[in-house]
């Protein structure tokens, strides 16, 4: 928002509301901003308002176009400056809104407890021992912080109550991988006899 503070009488301002793009300022009733004195030219000055900002040009005036008391062609504007326009003096007031990020704070979970005997307590409830953990966010659950889904005849579930990802006992995923041959003899299994004598056939 920008706009001039025109003060012809020392008595009370006018004030121009300045709009987005070309304002025209001078004696003629085709400007913007109309100045009726005889220092002043038919289309004295502009003042362009634009996002860059708030910029002054002089439209080749008999009289000229004076900022804060130097004759000026072209020249960016800032709130406080006096603009002369013949014998008209202007002030400048340019009011930015404020622009208000919100700053949001993060809370930074506190590390779980661990016990003497190695077992660690679950920070949602304090009093209970962690048994699970979320194979997605990695908390550390206890029993009751565990949701348990089981269809009709199929397999018990565990999810997060945090993120709702699969939930594991602790331990359970770092259990050692089965080696080639106990997975090949879960897999293939081939029919074996015992003849007498200790023989295999």
């Amino acid at each position: 928002m920008a706009r001039l503070l025109f003060d012809p009488s020392g008595k009370h301002k006018e004030v121009f509301e300045l709009g987005s793009g070309v304002n025209r300022l001078g004696r003629s009733s085709e400007c913007d901003f109309q100045l009726d004195h005889y220092s002043v030219s038919g289309v004295h000055c502009e003042v362009v308002l634009s996002p860059q900002g708030l910029l002054l040009r002089d439209c080749g005036s008999t009289n000229g176009t004076l900022l804060d008391g130097q004759p000026v062609h072209e020249a960016w504007l800032t709130t406080g400056q006096v603009i002369q326009v013949g014998a008209l003096k202007l002030t400048v007031e340019m009011t930015d809104a404020p622009v208000v990020i919100p700053k949001i704070e993060r809370e930074i979970p506190t590390p779980p407890v661990v016990l003497s005997d190695g077992g660690i307590l679950c920070r949602r409830h304090p009093k209970a021992h962690a048994t699970h953990r979320c194979t997605h966010c990695h908390e550390l659950l206890c029993d009751a912080c565990v949701h348990r889904l089981r269809r009709k005849g199929g397999k018990l579930h565990l999810f997060c109550a945090l993120c709702s990802h699969d939930c594991v006992l602790l331990g359970e995923d770092k259990s050692k991988k089965k080696s080639f041959l106990s997975e090949l003899k879960s897999t293939i299994r081939l029919p074996f006899t015992r003849k007498k004598g200790g023989e295999k056939s």
